[in-house]
């Protein structure tokens, strides 16, 4: 093969994905395996080099050069975790890129995994159509987010420009995972929702949801629920409306703030689908007032659940330089 290779590895709480592809964004082989992170940093990266060195057998070409998201804070300039609140150890200081490089014999880059989703997109989806501005938000287990301005991340100096998801939206709300009260990650994250719908199925004002799931409480989230919306659950509806005003509020002060050319929504919450889209242009336009938003793109990411694994690709093709 003469066209280089990079390897894409995005580490998660229970499992390691890693992809190898081309600068085009052309996948090439996947893989996973278990993250086993009980078994501390050094193990883990272990294991990652090894994956990474197995697939590189199977092509017959070993990568050109590693990106990495990380579910949490970087260094990105030593290649450090920082914090990455949900693995044990919260991984501080741990030397990814100095323990993985010289083990799978390429540069490792670092990036914050919802900001590697954000690089995905502007690199092979809607960023490709050249808006100046783009903001991303993830909405799935929590609310990430990252910041394209002018065609760069706006990462700040410790990569953690772009935490969309911690803005407070109802003062003294819920306690959010981050320690502040009443983000939107609180209200519009897939838990927070599913959690509504649970509520609500087992409180007798769900019905079609609980017709859905067949009464598990277990297999209720924000897809489910969509579904049951529009099989005539008004409860269920008021819901997820609920939750796509509060992302709207959300989305209006970025627009405020940025005045973006288009503000993308990935994971599995965007799934949803016309509710939330138009509930939240609805916000949006409501609550916007310093200037026209109707040009103000609000649209479903094009990359979708693979937008991370191709921002990897992304991040090693530029060397980092994002």
């Amino acid at each position: 093969m003469t066209e280089s290779l990079y390897a894409s590895i995005d580490l998660g709480g229970t499992k390691v994905a890693c992809a190898f592809g081309t600068a085009q964004g052309e996948v090439v082989l996947e893989r996973t395996v278990p993250t086993a992170s009980h078994e501390g940093p050094l193990a883990v990266l272990a294991r990652i080099a090894e994956l990474v060195n197995g697939m590189a057998t199977e092509v017959g070409a070993a990568p050109a050069a590693a990106g990495m998201g990380v579910p949490g804070l970087a260094d990105l300039a030593q290649g450090m975790t920082r914090f990455l609140p949900n693995l044990p150890t919260q991984w501080r200081d741990v030397p990814v890129c100095g323990e993985l490089a010289p083990r799978i014999g390429c540069p490792v880059y670092l990036l914050n995994d919802v900001r590697m989703a954000t690089l995905g997109e502007l690199t092979y989806g809607h960023g490709r159509g050249g808006p100046r501005t783009m903001v991303f938000l993830a909405l799935g287990t929590g609310v990430g987010g990252g910041v394209a301005i002018e065609g760069k991340l706006r990462l700040g100096p410790l990569g953690a420009a772009g935490e969309l998801g911690h803005q407070t939206v109802v003062p003294d709300g819920p306690l959010c995972g981050c320690g502040n009260r009443g983000c939107v990650e609180t209200f519009a994250s897939g838990p927070a929702i599913s959690a509504q719908g649970v509520w609500l199925m087992n409180s007798g004002r769900a019905p079609e949801l609980h017709r859905i799931v067949d009464g598990d409480a277990g297999r209720v989230t924000p897809r489910e629920m969509a579904a049951a919306a529009a099989a005539g659950d008004d409860s269920v509806r008021d819901a997820i409306v609920r939750a796509a005003d509060y992302l709207g509020i959300s989305i209006a002060n970025l627009i405020v703030a940025l005045h973006p050319d288009m503000v993308v929504l990935g994971g599995g919450v965007a799934q949803i689908g016309d509710l939330l889209f138009d509930t939240v242009r609805a916000t949006v336009k409501r609550r916007v007032r310093m200037f026209p938003p109707d040009d103000i793109a609000i649209v479903p990411s094009q990359l979708g659940t693979r937008a991370g694994m191709l921002g990897g690709l992304a991040l090693a093709a530029k060397g980092g330089a994002v």
